[in-house]
């Protein structure tokens, strides 16, 4: 599929890998809408020349809204990309007692559940396309994952969740001519990070084996790309974090 042509919805895109991504989209032609719950959102997306819908991912309603919002804007929607997520870190028994299970269903209802809702909601409208390739969809899972740390029991739960999903989803979807895929980032240089101490970025750095530096979201959102481009990727998780495994 060709960027340059391609008609975009991004979730998350207000800010760190999703902001990265819809930029970097852009600026490759596409058109674009961001889909964020945060309602400052908006003025990320305007100077970039993207679209914005205050969008809850978690909400039905809501998400059909956005993408119906979406599709009067630009016409169609080829992509989706769903970077809307929180992280949070809480042992599975800790001080204060067992883990809140309110905040292990909220991490499982906004990564998980809410990419589900949206990459169902946008395949949909993806299939009324009718040509060859109707739509590329790439989620965010983590190397969480795969070997998520101690205090990550929600967050590595629902990106296994992700990484879970791509391939039966990218089979239920190859009839209707959409591809399925996600990257799994390793430890990326998002403004949540970069609120950390220096010294201790420099220590998370100093972990990946080469290059032994954070990610750059500009690199997320160019595998993002290639992805949408490279007509014979499908169903796979791909791992973009400098060969880093988590202890």
């Amino acid at each position: 599929m060709d960027l340059s042509h391609s008609r975009a919805i991004v979730t998350g895109g207000a800010s760190g890998l999703g902001a990265a991504t819809a930029q970097h989209f852009r600026d490759r032609g596409a058109q674009v809408t961001v889909l964020d719950r945060d309602p400052d959102g908006a003025e990320a997306a305007g100077a970039m020349g993207a679209a914005f819908v205050q969008t809850d991912v978690t909400d039905e309603a809501s998400v059909a809204a956005a993408i119906a919002d979406a599709v009067d804007r630009m016409g169609s929607i080829d992509v989706c990309v769903n970077c809307a997520g929180i992280a949070i870190g809480e042992k599975t028994v800790g001080r204060d007692g067992p883990h809140s299970l309110s905040s292990f269903r909220r991490t499982v209802e906004i990564n998980l559940i809410g990419s589900f809702n949206t990459l169902r909601l946008a395949a949909a409208e993806m299939a009324r396309n009718s040509r060859e390739e109707n739509g590329v969809i790439v989620n965010t899972a983590s190397i969480a994952a795969f070997d998520g740390q101690k205090g990550q029991a929600a967050y590595a739960a629902s990106k296994a969740g992700i990484a879970g999903m791509t391939l039966p989803i990218a089979r239920d979807l190859a009839g209707q001519g959409i591809r399925v895929c996600a990257i799994a980032p390793g430890i990326f240089g998002t403004p949540m990070l970069r609120g950390l101490p220096q010294e201790v970025q420099d220590s998370l750095a100093a972990e990946v084996p080469f290059p032994a530096r954070l990610g750059d979201p500009a690199e997320f959102a160019r595998l993002a790309a290639f992805i949408v481009e490279n007509a014979y990727l499908n169903g796979e998780v791909i791992r973009l974090d400098g060969a880093l495994r988590m202890r």
